[in-house]
């Protein structure tokens, strides 16, 4: 098992590609899981089952509003919402589409519950206080963001603060990138 490891090592994540804890990634990813069947068991299949990760699979970070210097590799990546989304009837349109778009996208990636309801509810209201506060920095917004959505429980839920953060972010920089 321990070469197998270490050949998945080698074969998925070619050294340029690697970030530290990749090799433990892989590891656990190789590893085969046998679901058990039982009445009470969703899952009715005693196969094991191989998850391959690498990181080379993993997407890239989506970028809002690049700057570039002419030089592609030394370009500085600017991660801002735009002044006019920061007057108030701006900031609600804004903020109700999000808490749309963002319920949209729980239900549809996960499952629909009632824990989407209110962490799109929770989303919209912290980006409307930060757009209300003048806050452009997509990263100060997801801290806060987080940091406001850690007041839900979690418990029977598929995702949490900072997952939930990070869709809302991404479908903002999405909404950036089309207008």
């Amino acid at each position: 098992m321990a070469s197998l490891i270490s050949h998945l090592t080698s074969a998925t994540l070619p050294n340029r590609n690697r970030l530290p804890g990749d090799d433990l990634l892989v590891a656990i990813a190789a590893a085969p899981i046998a679901f058990p069947s039982s009445s009470s068991s969703r899952f009715t299949s005693n196969h094991p089952v191989n998850l391959i990760a690498s990181a080379a699979n993993r997407s890239r970070p989506r970028v809002c509003n690049p700057k570039s210097s002419g030089d592609d590799e030394a370009s500085v990546q600017e991660l801002r919402i735009p002044d006019h989304w920061l007057p108030p009837p701006k900031a609600r349109e804004e903020s109700e589409w999000l808490r749309v778009s963002l319920h949209k996208w729980l239900d549809d990636e996960y499952c629909p519950e009632e824990t989407n309801v209110e962490i799109s509810k929770v989303a919209a209201s912290a980006y409307y206080g930060s757009l209300l506060e003048k806050q452009t920095d997509l990263g100060e917004i997801l801290l806060n963001m987080a940091r406001e959505l850690e007041s839900i429980s979690y418990q029977d839920s598929f995702h949490g603060a900072f997952s939930s953060a990070n869709a809302a972010i991404d479908l903002i920089c999405r909404r950036i990138e089309q207008s």
